[in-house]
């Protein structure tokens, strides 16, 4: 998710040369496709990129429960 989040965001900023099929399925399938996201483009996908820290990071609390 962090580094769908980051990759669509440079997607956005510039055109992503790397993996771009596979780290920017969610910018070019999701945020492009939905009429609410329109013009929030970056922050939806900021947006995706901190839920991936955040998931990293209650996932790292779990395991150390």
């Amino acid at each position: 998710m962090v580094l769908e989040g980051v990759s669509g965001t440079i997607d956005q900023i510039a055109v992503q040369p790397f993996f771009g099929i596979v780290l920017n399925a969610f910018n070019r399938f999701v945020v492009e496709r939905v009429d609410a996201l329109q013009g929030y483009e970056i922050f939806a996908n900021l947006i995706l990129a901190v839920l991936g820290i955040v998931v990293m990071a209650a996932a790292s609390r779990l395991e150390d429960s």
